[in-house]
């Protein structure tokens, strides 16, 4: 047999003696190992889930969104029977089409909030008034019937296209496309159902597989830019001219100066009220491509130091390991065993233990994030570095951890050794 194989077959053979005792040690590693896998694995599900939402909205794209500006004093003592106006304006968008003639496209959006009915059927959704351009801005796919188009923009045409999970709620049981629905005393008809995507119209809008799309000439024509909202005792009337407009720019290289510019256009932080926002989702993803490193790297160093503590404990088991084995280890010096022998038989005692715990913790760490998955539908990512990283550490920590253990056996004094009891 050869030495190598030899000292291996005598390590195990020792680690059996005391099965409980070597479990035990190798359950530390184990939960080690695992929790570094599954923890990452988390950690970049959820990464991934947020970047891959902000990616959708865009990177080379701006958005100016109009917001409802806090209660003030002049308009808590406003006439009821006025509009309170806030938010985007038409000339807004012209300007900004005229600022940047080289951008992508320019689209104008609208949003007007009805109950849409099917015959029997009935949804509380958006109507989105917007163009045929909205479609490569916002990074959506028809996936039956068409989109909207030039033609229905000039003559102003009853169409719409609308979101999976509304064509569902109002037509659960046949084809959308041809049939009608009505919003408010208006009716449609469908010319298109949107493929899912996953995501809210604009930040702070609802899901666009819940959103009704029509030309946004029709939506002015038809709906105007009142919406008025009743409670028990009150009226509320708002005037919102736009909803949002959207910039694509050519290059994401464009994104960031566009930005500064679009700020002092629109004067964001001097007009009379604080009506509109500026969204830019180029600087969202950086900021949260930043975040998520930073949570990755807080994640595993937490999962690191569970693997250190069963480095420790492997550390506890040999050293008690060593004073058991104190007169065996002087009997083999007695006979010619070398110190160096004697340091290999102890590491690779500790390399066994940190492989087990190693190769254990991997298939338990890959089980963990499939049944987080499956119970909280949040998705997780195991990367295959992750899992070398895991089983690096943990042969590192053993084999650390065991060296000192082993280098006290092989500085014992083999005269001494044999006298002890």
């Amino acid at each position: 047999m050869l030495p190598g194989l030899r000292t291996v077959r005598l390590g195990t053979k020792s680690l059996l003696l005391h099965k409980l005792r070597s479990f035990l040690t190798v359950l530390g590693l184990l939960f080690g190992v695992a929790s570094v896998i599954a923890m990452l694995a988390v950690g970049e599900g959820a990464s991934f889930a947020a970047l891959e939402q902000i990616k959708a909205l865009g990177p080379t794209n701006l958005m100016v969104r109009s917001q409802k500006p806090p209660e003030t004093e002049a308009r808590s003592q406003g006439s009821r029977h006025q509009a309170f106006a806030y938010g985007l304006r038409y000339e807004d968008a012209d300007r900004i089409a005229a600022l940047f003639p080289h951008a992508e496209r320019v689209v104008s959006v609208r949003e007007t909030p009805r109950n849409l009915r099917a015959g029997a059927r009935w949804s509380s959704s958006i109507v989105v008034g917007t163009s045929p351009e909205y479609l490569q801005v916002a990074n959506l796919r028809v996936r039956e019937g068409r989109w909207l188009s030039p033609v229905d923009l000039d003559r102003q045409q009853n169409v719409a296209v609308l979101g999976p999970a509304l064509a569902a709620a109002l037509f659960p049981l046949g084809n959308p496309l041809g049939q009608t629905v009505q919003a408010g005393d208006t009716r449609f008809g469908v010319v298109g159902v949107l493929d899912e995507v996953g995501r809210e119209a604009s930040p702070g809008g609802v899901p666009i597989e819940q959103c009704l799309f029509v030309p946004i000439t029709t939506s002015r024509a038809r709906f105007g830019d009142e919406v008025r909202r009743r409670s028990t005792g009150s009226e509320e009337r708002t005037r919102v001219e736009l909803a949002e407009v959207k910039l694509q720019m050519r290059d994401t290289a464009e994104v960031l100066p566009a930005a500064r510019l679009l700020e002092r256009l629109l004067d964001l932080g001097a007009r009379p009220q604080d009506d509109v926002v500026l969204i830019v989702p180029l600087e969202l993803l950086r900021q949260k491509e930043a975040t998520a490193r930073i949570f990755n790297a807080v994640l595993g160093s937490i999962a690191v130091i569970s693997l250190l503590v069963g480095g420790i404990g492997i550390m506890n088991v040999m050293l008690a390991t060593v004073t058991e084995r104190t007169r065996e280890i002087g009997i083999r010096r007695a006979l010619g065993a070398r110190r160096a022998q004697i340091v290999l038989q102890f590491l690779v005692e500790t390399a066994v233990l940190s492989l087990a715990g190693g190769l254990l913790g991997v298939a338990f760490g890959l089980l963990v994030p499939q049944v987080v998955t499956a119970v909280s539908d949040n998705p997780t990512i195991v990367r295959v570095h992750h899992v070398l990283l895991a089983c690096g550490i943990s042969l590192l920590v053993g084999l650390g951890f065991g060296l000192y253990p082993a280098w006290r056996a092989a500085r014992m004094d083999p005269v001494e050794a044999l006298r002890h009891e």
